[in-house]
């Protein structure tokens, strides 16, 4: 049965920052149930979370169920890099998808949380699993997901913030031109191709900063570290693209037929430093690439020169300090 709790205004605020006082959960928490239409000012149910309360005004919440689906079983290991009572930090693998969809019919990564036992509390009826932010099904590497809410909170602030940064991995085709190249422009769906993200105008600021670490003995493909200022849908790859360049393995960006394929995109979550929510120290993990793509690099690399390269004080001390 929902719960039903009534909260009386005694100032002129916000509805969302007087119900985030009031109950206690992150504002993300309180969209959601005004978003869901459970939430009523004067008997009048509202849909706005900007909207503003007067001193005296009733406001009633109506609580829904928590949504509660059975775990898929899982058939595969995920890394564990880090793990203690408020965070957990792995090394996702490629084909591996983040958040199960009525199209996603294998177990995803949130079958294996909940494997784990992990299941943060809610407040507006959704499964939550701690997801702070995510990977594509191809892309492998570091994430952090958050044990309880209070980190879960803390965390999804960092990205905001920027105090939170990741590093990537790829190789691409062809070879970038400078030693460092910075992309800004502002991400967005693309009209002609919904599977597909693109450089518009109308969209959300983005920035990526590309690192030229290699290229291939045969010059024709190029190892890059990239570094995130945002987390736009698909944003190295679209950043790429806007330079005439793709991922070895990208399928949906890949422009040529004459690229040279792989059956995983190229691309991997190399490192992911953010602050502790409770001890607030600074945290720094490396995610190993996985086999198919260290074997990629092995093929078509010099290995000596990639073995120093890939370092991860090289690579954070490759990005000017500015940046």
């Amino acid at each position: 049965m929902n719960e039903t709790q009534s909260y009386i205004c005694d100032s002129a605020e916000r509805l969302d920052t007087f119900l985030t006082s009031q109950i206690g959960q992150s504002r993300s928490q309180i969209a959601q149930l005004i978003k869901k239409e459970c939430v009523y000012v004067d008997s009048k149910v509202v849909s706005r979370s900007g909207v503003k309360l007067k001193e005296g005004q009733v406001v009633k919440v109506k609580f829904p169920d928590a949504e509660i689906e059975p775990a898929l079983d899982i058939d595969f290991n995920v890394e564990v890099l880090y793990e203690d009572d408020d965070v957990l930090v792995i090394n996702k693998p490629s084909g591996l998808t983040v958040h199960p969809a009525p199209s996603v019919k294998e177990a995803t990564l949130v079958d294996w949380l909940k494997h784990k036992g992990i299941r943060l509390s809610t407040i507006s009826g959704e499964e939550r699993h701690g997801i702070v932010h995510r990977l594509d099904k191809g892309t492998s590497g570091a994430m952090v997901i958050a044990k309880n809410n209070e980190a879960h909170e803390f965390l999804s602030n960092q990205l905001q913030d920027k105090s939170m940064g990741r590093y990537y991995l790829a190789i691409v085709n062809p070879p970038l031109k400078n030693d460092l190249t910075t992309v800004e422009c502002s991400i967005a769906r693309s009209a002609h191709n919904r599977l597909k993200m693109a450089c518009l105008e109308h969209g959300k600021y983005a920035k990526t900063i590309f690192k030229t670490l290699a290229l291939s003995n045969d010059e024709k493909n190029q190892l890059v570290a990239c570094k995130l200022f945002t987390g736009r849908t698909h944003q190295i790859r679209v950043h790429l693209e806007s330079l005439n360049r793709h991922i070895v393995g990208d399928h949906i960006y890949a422009q040529s037929p004459k690229q040279e394929k792989s059956e995983r995109i190229l691309l991997h979550a190399y490192m992911i430093y953010f602050i502790h929510p409770k001890s607030k120290e600074e945290l720094s993990f490396v995610a190993s690439l996985g086999a198919d793509m260290m074997d990629y690099i092995n093929r078509k690399f010099n290995t000596e020169q990639i073995d120093e390269i890939m370092d991860a004080s090289y690579i954070m001390h490759s990005f000017t300090t500015d940046s």
